[in-house]
């Protein structure tokens, strides 16, 4: 159990590494709540920089400049894992506290050190092996077995990093095209399922769960979350306990989601772990009593953590850059439907791919909120004809 520490009460700043639209609707919870808020990431004008206090634009690692921005905070935290852990001592040895703390970053992202991690605390992972050289990759796959995926060990995310190889004549190909000099070899998993639990972990040891999320991917990218899942009530029970079992294990304090395959015989297994607020917990913004970003800021300043219940159900949809080709999206079509709610980025581009933002839609029922926000997204691709819109920027 984490040492419980004073809370860090509104008034405070909490500093942000990372500066997408994670730690913008962290940023959003976070004033709503009375704190202020400060990020550090190499990006100008980015998503959470736009509504931050201060935003200040430099390197990971230089480190005088992360010192410098950490005596400026009162608690520090990550809108996403791919930050040094250099990052996170440099805080520590200032004294600052550090939230999630840094052996978690450490261990998240790297896909090697998280399922190494995982499999040795007992928590059910798909088989793997880590390569580091094609005669590696081939000794892999009689264990694996095929089919199977070759993913780079870090950096990778969105299906990036990652390649499929069907036959032992597409090995060559595939090290070759990850350009990396190590790699996780997994098998191939046939699933019924795709689910997420996001959870929270307070200073104290506390524990709360947004129950089971059903996902729906598209090329590889979060395309529809339903909330709560349409799985048998035993299957939701053990991937609670099974998230649970990740946030001890890691020590965490804040907000982690747990990515899960539910294979056609019922059986869980563990796919990554994202230590903060993640793109199926969005729904939680409209459909829960506390979001998971409010939930964040609760757990790094050491609050007690809020109810995580479900006013009702919902689905999210999210809104990739695609939309945009043929002109600015429909907003006017779309939130004409009750019960639908639209959340945007701040992202200037809609490049195709790229996340710009997301609908959510709450009804009696996960069946019909799903059939409500694909249709809300549906007519975002109705012509205007006349309505004056804003070409995005």
């Amino acid at each position: 159990m984490s040492n419980s520490s004073a809370p860090i009460l509104p008034g405070a700043t909490i500093g942000v590494f990372g500066s997408g639209q994670l730690g913008r609707m962290m940023a959003l919870a976070a004033r709503s709540m009375g704190y202020g808020i400060a990020v550090f990431s190499p990006e100008a004008g980015s998503p959470t920089g736009q509504i931050a206090d201060r935003e200040v634009v430099a390197d990971y690692a230089d480190d005088d400049a992360v010192r410098a921005f950490v005596r400026g905070v009162h608690v520090v935290t990550f809108e996403f894992e791919n930050v040094p852990s250099s990052v996170a001592a440099i805080a520590q040895a200032e004294g600052v506290p550090v939230r999630p703390g840094g052996h978690v970053l450490h261990t998240a992202q790297q896909r090697g050190r998280e399922k190494s991690f995982l499999r040795q605390a007992g928590i059910p992972v798909t088989p793997f092996a880590i390569v580091n050289s094609l005669n590696a990759l081939r000794d892999a796959v009689a264990p694996i077995g095929l089919p199977a995926v070759l993913k780079t060990t870090a950096f990778g995310y969105d299906g990036k990093g990652q390649v499929p190889i069907h036959t032992h004549a597409d090995l060559a190909a595939a090290w070759a095209a990850l350009k990396t000099g190590e790699a996780i070899l997994e098998r191939w998993v046939d699933f019924s399922h795709e689910l997420s639990v996001v959870a929270a972990r307070g200073c104290d040891g506390s524990f709360v769960h947004y129950g089971v999320l059903e996902n729906r991917h598209a090329h590889h990218i979060l395309d529809v979350t339903v909330a709560p899942a349409r799985i048998p009530p035993v299957i939701a029970s053990q991937a609670v306990e099974l998230a649970r079992a990740v946030l001890v294990a890691l020590d965490v304090v804040g907000v982690l989601c747990v990515e899960f395959f539910l294979t056609h015989d019922g059986t869980l297994l563990v796919n990554e772990l994202a230590p903060r607020p993640h793109n199926s917990g969005h729904l939680t913004i409209d459909a829960a009593v506390t979001s998971q970003f409010e939930q964040q800021v609760r757990a790094v300043c050491a609050l007690p953590l809020g109810s995580t219940d479900l006013v009702r159900p919902a689905a999210m949809a999210n809104l990739l850059g695609d939309l945009w080709q043929p002109g600015e999206p429909n907003w006017a079509a779309a939130l004409a439907l009750p019960g639908v709610k639209l959340h945007l980025y701040g992202k200037r581009i809609p490049r195709p791919g790229r996340k710009m933002g997301h609908l959510t839609a709450t009804a009696a029922a996960p069946d019909q909120a799903e059939r409500l926000v694909l249709e809300a997204r549906r007519r975002l691709a109705i012509a205007t004809f006349g309505i004056e819109t804003v070409p995005a920027r």
